[in-house]
């Protein structure tokens, strides 16, 4: 079975919000409604985590405003706006702030479900990034600086000298790591890396000639 997915639309304009549902109803997302921006960010807290949708004309707090409030909270959620026509100026600031995409009315099912797709993608990839990060804080210090001459290509040799330690540690130190991570080959372990997008660190060295 298809993993639904959840759209949290903030509109003001109830046939908006109903025309919304209907058209995600048949593509395995779910829709739920707010009719002012002020109430999603009232109950966001309890929310299942997925993309928003907001409208940019909105009365009391408008789309905009509430995308800054929410990037001053650090809201990692992906952003799709709705824009009126004439308004693709302020929609381009939108998507400057961190925006994934913005659907102009009148839209069309096509251009919706584009949009969505696009956001989930992020979405998808922001969650794998979180999880990466998250493995990657469990290793040691020193276990970080292993991975991290792994990811630039030396050996245990090279890292035991850069390190000042035995290869037969550094071994031992690789099976930390993968154990740490739940991988299941250093393929994984250098994909979990990479999507965390660890850099290099102070302290390694480039592998000298012997």
């Amino acid at each position: 079975m298809t993993e639904r997915r959840t759209i949290h639309l903030v509109d003001d304009d109830e046939a908006v919000r109903q025309s919304v549902a209907f058209l995600l109803s048949t593509y395995d997302v779910d829709v739920v409604s707010y009719p002012s921006g002020a109430t999603f960010l009232a109950g966001r807290a309890d929310a299942t985590p997925g993309c928003l949708m907001l409208d940019i004309r909105m009365h009391e707090l408008d789309g905009l405003e509430v995308q800054r409030r929410l990037n001053e909270e650090a809201f990692d959620w992906p952003v799709i706006f709705l824009t009126g026509h004439g308004e693709v100026r302020v929609a381009v600031e939108a998507m400057q702030n961190g925006a994934v995409d913005f659907i102009e009315k009148p839209f069309y099912g096509a251009r919706l479900i584009e949009a969505v797709d696009n956001a989930f993608r992020q979405f998808d990839r922001t969650n794998r990034a979180r999880r990466a990060t998250q493995l990657l804080g469990t290793l040691s210090e020193r276990e970080r600086q292993v991975l991290d001459a792994l990811v630039h290509g030396l050996s245990n040799k090279a890292i035991a000298r850069s390190l000042g330690i035995s290869a037969r540690t550094v071994e031992a130190h690789r099976a930390h790591i993968m154990a740490k991570l739940h991988a299941d080959s250093f393929a994984d372990v250098l994909r979990i890396a990479l999507t965390a997008d660890i850099g290099p660190t102070a302290l390694m060295e480039q592998e000298r000639p012997a």
